[in-house]
């Protein structure tokens, strides 16, 4: 049985990754992965192409993971403990909202978007971003010694 080789354009399940060479039965990359544009042919200088690619995309990536790094060591130092007026079975009057935690850090010099601040009815603070790349750890605390 003859095979070619293709380099995958997106994710294939049981078959690999976007940007993966593999090995694949003729007829199923000429009648379903060509055609569809799930793969394309790895000739020598798309194989080449597709490398410096994900060398590229890989040194964006440890960049940012660097960054949000240094932003949740930043973060981590801020004390979040806010002083509130309680009823004596511990309810809250009022609230801890977003906006004063993000005013908490500015204050420490850290440019937070209040809207990027969630606050979940549990009344833990669980740090959330749009996208949370591999290898950044967030830790959620809560004080109960008020």
């Amino acid at each position: 049985m003859a095979t070619i080789e293709v380099i995958l354009t997106e994710d294939i399940h049981r078959l690999g990754n976007a940007g993966d060479v593999v090995k694949v039965k003729a007829g199923f990359g000429r009648n379903y992965l060509l055609p569809q544009g799930k793969a394309m042919l790895a000739t020598a200088s798309r194989v080449k192409e597709v490398e410096h690619k994900r060398r590229v995309i890989d040194e964006i990536q440890k960049k940012a993971i660097a960054g949000f790094q240094q932003i949740a060591r930043q973060v981590a130092a801020v004390d979040l403990t806010f002083a509130m007026q309680a009823s004596p079975e511990g309810k809250l009057f009022g609230s801890v909202t977003n906006a004063d935690v993000a005013a908490r850090f500015a204050a420490a010099g850290i440019e937070v978007e209040r809207r990027r601040i969630a606050i979940p009815e549990s009344g833990e603070v669980a740090p959330e971003a749009a996208a949370e790349p591999e290898g950044l750890e967030t830790e959620e605390r809560r004080d109960e010694s008020d």
